[in-house]
């Protein structure tokens, strides 16, 4: 059931958006409901697409691009300092003044893991791959990003088969505590 995008332009396009949300981020004033409900969208949107990335862009890697382990752990250590970095910033009141600061690190970090994936692993990948397994690869991803958590989890296994497991789970407990508590409905 191949048809749509790669797995290369799906995650791109993960990254595209994460970039405007901090654009949008940056245009709002410091504090307020505003910013933190700015802050629970880029957070969703990047634990998705790390949750998808440890399910089926790092195993690609390490199977297809040579030194794909070197390379697959690195991009794991990076994710997992968001996701922690992310934790911080989800139990920061948008009133304190460490907000400001862990938002530039986040951006910061993420920017770096962007320039990084695109400029080395995503071409690296292409290289290796077939158009097929790509686009493969783009479905799986696409699916998992349906059922991954919504909240950084970093004490979780990144790692398969564990992490395929548990993240639909954990998933659906996040999805339900933000519908519980409005999270997301901006």
């Amino acid at each position: 059931m191949t048809g749509g995008r790669s797995i290369l332009e799906e995650l791109t396009s993960d990254h595209r958006e994460v970039e405007e949300t901090f654009a949008r981020i940056q245009e709002t004033p410091a504090q307020g409901q505003e910013l933190r409900d700015l802050v629970a969208e880029v957070t969703v949107e990047l634990v998705r697409h790390s949750v998808a990335e440890e399910q089926y862009l790092y195993p690609a890697v390490r199977e297809y691009v040579e030194n794909g382990d070197r390379l697959a752990d690195k991009e794991t250590a990076d994710v997992s300092r968001v996701e922690e970095l992310l934790k911080q910033l989800e139990r920061t009141d948008s009133e304190d003044p460490q907000m400001s600061a862990l938002l530039q690190q986040v951006m910061d970090h993420v920017a770096a893991h962007v320039e990084d994936e695109e400029n080395h692993l995503f071409p690296a990948l292409s290289r290796a791959c077939s158009f097929a397994t790509l686009n493969e690869l783009g479905d799986k991803v696409r699916r998992a990003k349906d059922v991954a958590p919504t909240h950084p989890h970093p004490s979780t296994p990144d790692t398969p088969p564990v992490n395929r497991l548990l993240a639909p789970g954990v998933g659906l407990v996040d999805r339900a505590r933000d519908f519980v508590t409005g999270r997301g409905r901006s």
